[in-house]
């Protein structure tokens, strides 16, 4: 639970972040929910995996067999939140300029909805309601 809680509270920080036009820390918050999320499956499942990687996070869980199946917006969100962990942080990853001149308000609001339907799609597989963490 406590990694789910913290998933929630990355959401917060992320929408905080859109509010004051900080798009570059929304979209590494977002990914940030989502691998705290992805770590409460895992750990649902009785794994522990470390890592940052989504795609590999939700491959070991999709691995067990005991998922049904994961939904394919989860999967489209997963490898879209990816690509925001390091690029979103670090000015040396751009030839010129820093992250928050790469980043948009359209770029912000995909990587919130991803990282929403990622936490929410966790949370109804190990049962809990986010209003209730």
């Amino acid at each position: 639970m406590d990694w789910l809680r913290q998933a929630k509270r990355n959401l917060l920080s992320a929408r905080a972040n859109m509010e004051y036009g900080l798009y570059e820390e929304v979209c590494f918050e977002s990914h940030q929910a989502a691998e705290k999320a992805l770590k409460a499956l895992l750990q649902s499942l009785g794994i522990e995996r470390r890592g940052h990687a989504l795609v590999f996070l939700l491959r070991e869980a999709d691995k067990t067999g005991i998922i049904q199946g994961v939904p394919q917006n989860v999967r489209t969100c997963v490898l879209r939140l990816d690509k925001h962990y390091i690029p979103s942080r670090y000015p040396d990853v751009y030839d010129e300029g820093a992250p928050a001149d790469y980043y948009s308000e359209s770029d912000a609001e995909e990587c919130l909805k991803c990282a929403e339907e990622v936490v929410e799609w966790v949370a109804r597989l190990i049962k809990v309601s986010l209003q209730e963490i």
